[in-house]
């Protein structure tokens, strides 16, 4: 059973997500993107919980990340959001990166997308980008 939190998390996430592409979409409105990053956080901080985020943004071993996703929110608040986005990227490539193969994994199970990613091809992008035999920090 998924608890309330999770839930609201989830959607918080999937909202912060459409307001980060809304905001580049619309060439990299400030507004927007700094609304996306505040319901990104908020909504992966009810997902896993408090605790869990502060232990996954305060591990010695992603320094370079954490400081870059920080650094590109606190750029994106302050109004430079071209760069703030650059540093985000980074960031969320660093921290999240061995997510992706999870993601990738999942997706294949869709019912539309899902032969785009059983292409051999990408099989082998997110194997490679992921780092498959690494555990997730969570």
């Amino acid at each position: 059973m998924v608890s309330d939190n999770t839930k609201i998390g989830t959607g918080l996430l999937f909202l912060g997500c459409i307001f980060l592409f809304l905001g580049m979409l619309f060439l990299f409105d400030s507004a927007l993107l700094a609304l996306g990053d505040l319901l990104f956080l908020a909504g992966l901080t009810l997902t896993i919980g408090f605790s869990r985020t502060v232990r996954f943004f305060s591990r010695r071993d992603r320094i370079r990340g954490i400081i870059a996703f920080f650094g590109g929110i606190f750029l994106v608040m302050m109004r430079w959001p071209i760069f703030g986005m650059m540093f985000q990227l980074y960031g969320i490539v660093y921290l999240f990166g061995q997510f992706f193969p999870i993601v990738a994994a999942s997706m294949k199970d869709t019912p539309v997308i899902g032969a785009i990613f059983s292409a051999p091809a990408v099989e082998r992008f997110f194997q490679n980008s992921g780092g498959a035999n690494r555990r997730a920090p969570v």
